[in-house]
């Protein structure tokens, strides 16, 4: 009982960890913006971790590449670091109290999810491979199911050290030993060096206005200023004259997104190895007017577009694609291979303090690996490098990825008006960014804009390895036919799935004038809104 949105927010996310263990975890990274009330400050923690010292581009073409899953594909977690830090700045908690309710979750038990079974059944393959996930998440010899009782003693142990030592435990203490001692023996190169070589930190956030909202994101490492590129692009389109959810709108949106995407692909990476990326150009109103020529409405660019030129604001040459043909079917929507493979919470208190968290293992159950005697999954974040050495994004011991995780919250008029976020890898920017105008531009409820069918674009370098272009737009069945019609026309190769909803986001609005709390969470998975 007690506390403040912080407190509530670090207490979801260590619960989250139990129930969610495919997305989220103490084997994740996190990133976390906060809005104080009583200062009107936003303040963001980085809590990601760093490639390991044994890391480098050598050592992965010798073993043929970055693998899907296994030792090999994990890097330092961050987000303990990230949460205890939360908590000490801006909770009001002890950490032993924000953590209680995941410890007698872990020692009692709780019943699996129909979507826990679900994402066990389908990862099975992976998680067989590693005796000590089996022990935990498998009974004779298959993955538990719906209505098993989970008891996870293993990590209720490894909670209460973290409740009566702090994050010290887990990066330098006797939590470090045991994980760097079964990644050893289990081929890992993640040393006790490593671990306590790790400290999360502060950076100021990044922002935009558009339309009198000031709209905060994630700096670099995240993709964070993907969507407030794409937000600038699109404050030079009259988008309410377009009509929302038409053929013009939906290629505005997605045009504007796929340049913002090949200046990500082009010039963010992490500020401590890559100095002077041009943020602040890459935000201004006249680097968007100069991205916003490229954009002819009567075609899509073909491909992945070329990067721009903030500095010198330079326009740029673009590809354009011809007219494609419709296709005949629709194709099942799997959230778990497109948008749940992260978790993402909001909370709002009753002073309007508010918390944006999005953490993540990366895949579904990150590595595979649980380890043995710390009851938790680890990551596979190593799958995010490039190995070429000469890309922004390319692998370097010490080193911490480009996150594609970018929990976002806006104010409006000065005031704490949205805080919003989702799942989805490269899909987060373009699912927030088109909730957001269902808000801001069209004036829905939250939950009403989250029921929204939109876009998905893929026509830029994926950022998990080996980075292909797809080159396809992931189009929702629910979308009127003429305007599926129109926007392949227009060059869109159309990707049609039976999904609903935008992505994956959940997102709590402060009404502006009457100061109640409105939450709302997407049809796509099992989310919830809660009050109490």
């Amino acid at each position: 009982a007690g506390g403040n949105a912080v407190d509530a927010a670090m207490a979801t996310w260590a619960v989250q960890g139990e129930v969610e263990p495919g997305m989220t975890g103490l084997g994740a990274d996190m990133f976390v913006l906060v809005y104080l009330a009583k200062t009107g400050e936003v303040k963001f923690i980085n809590a990601t971790g760093f490639a390991p010292r044994a890391a480098t581009i050598d050592f992965y073409k010798s073993k043929g590449g970055i693998p899907d899953e296994g030792p090999l594909s994990i890097s330092v977690p961050g987000a303990v670091g990230g949460a205890a830090l939360a908590v000490q700045k801006y909770g009001t908690k002890p950490l032993a109290e924000v953590l209680a309710p995941a410890i007698e979750i872990a020692e009692q038990g709780f019943p699996i999810t129909a979507s826990l079974a679900q994402g066990l059944a389908s990862g099975r393959d992976k998680l067989q491979k590693f005796p000590s996930t089996m022990k935990v998440w498998f009974k004779d010899g298959r993955p538990l199911e719906m209505g098993d009782v989970l008891v996870n003693r293993d990590l209720a142990r490894t909670l209460r050290t973290i409740a009566s030592q702090g994050p010290d435990a887990f990066y330098r203490g006797e939590i470090a030993k045991n994980t760097a001692a079964f990644l050893k023996a289990n081929g890992g190169i993640i040393t006790e060096g490593d671990l306590a070589g790790y400290q999360p930190f502060e950076d100021a956030p990044i922002r935009t206005n558009y339309r009198g909202v000031d709209v905060f994101e994630c700096p670099p490492n995240s993709q964070g200023f993907v969507m407030l590129e794409a937000l600038n692009i699109l404050e030079g389109f009259n988008l309410k004259q377009m009509g929302h959810n038409t053929a013009p709108y939906l290629h505005a949106v997605t045009e504007s997104l796929k340049l913002s995407f090949a200046d990500r692909n082009r010039y963010v990476g992490d500020p401590k190895f890559v100095p002077n990326i041009p943020m602040k150009a890459l935000l201004s109103k006249e680097y968007a007017a100069v991205r916003r020529k490229a954009i002819d409405p009567n075609h899509a660019i073909a491909g992945e577009p070329a990067p721009g030129d903030p500095v010198r604001l330079m326009p740029t040459t673009q590809a354009y694609a011809r007219a494609q043909s419709m296709p005949a079917a629709v194709a099942p929507f799997d959230p778990d291979q497109i948008l749940n493979l992260t978790t993402y919470l909001a909370v709002v208190d009753k002073d309007h303090n508010m918390v944006s968290v999005t953490s993540s293992l990366l895949s579904g159950f990150g590595s595979g690996m649980v380890v043995e005697n710390g009851g938790f999954f680890l990551n596979d974040r190593m799958r995010y490098w490039y190995l070429d050495p000469q890309h922004v994004n390319a692998l370097q011991p010490g080193k911490r990825v480009r996150q594609t995780i970018n929990p976002a919250l806006a104010l409006r008029d000065g005031k704490p008006f949205l805080v919003f976020g989702t799942p989805g890898a490269d899909t987060q920017p373009q699912t927030q960014l088109q909730f957001f105008l269902n808000v801001v531009e069209f004036g829905m409820e939250v939950q009403q804009a989250l029921e929204q069918p939109s876009v998905i674009s893929n026509s830029f370098q994926d950022s998990y390895y080996p980075h292909k272009v797809l080159g396809k737009l992931l189009t929702p069945a629910m979308l009127a036919e003429t305007v599926r019609a129109e926007l392949a026309a227009k060059g869109h190769q159309l990707d049609i799935r039976n999904a609903r909803g935008v992505g994956s986001v959940k997102a709590v609005m402060i009404h502006p004038r009457t100061g109640v709390l409105m939450g709302g969470v997407s049809p796509t998975g099992d989310s919830y809104v809660m009050a109490w």
